[in-house]
């Protein structure tokens, strides 16, 4: 008596591997740009919004000292207060410390700032210098 024979398979065939690799491929072609946009976006919208609060901080300074701190003294008067002024009542950020921006860099702080702004401040964007458009744009206070 036989025992019938089934066709059992227990492994891929190449022509089956490649097609997923294929369909792999193109769905990772088209999801990472899409991703790479979201993730600009993301930064550029984390660098306004620390920039709103380094400005209600400094609104803050403001009331406290009677105007914005120099170039000098820069964002730091909003942590420590290096002149021993009774007025200051900081640190005027929580936690005292001055964010980077979301590419790891410094912002920039002037004051007086340009065309009569009393500050401001800004990160150079992705690129990291001054000037830019699109992607590369500097965000800015005034912006």
């Amino acid at each position: 008596m036989k025992k019938s024979q089934k066709f059992r398979r227990k492994n891929f065939t190449l022509i089956e591997v490649v097609v997923v690799i294929i369909i792999l491929v193109t769905l990772a072609s088209i999801a990472t740009p899409l991703y790479m946009n979201y993730v600009k976006r993301a930064n550029i919208g984390a660098a306004k919004t620390q920039i709103k609060l380094l400005e209600d901080a400094l609104t803050g300074y403001r009331l406290d000292m009677g105007g914005y701190p120099d170039s000098n003294a820069g964002l730091n008067a909003l942590i420590e207060n290096p002149d021993g002024d009774e007025k200051w009542n900081g640190p005027y950020l929580k936690p005292a410390k001055i964010p980077k921006d979301p590419w790891g860099r410094e912002y920039v702080y002037a004051s007086p700032g340009e065309e009569n702004r009393e500050y401001e401040i800004t990160s150079y964007g992705a690129d990291g210098q001054p000037g830019g458009s699109g992607d590369n744009a500097d965000v800015t206070s005034y912006d």
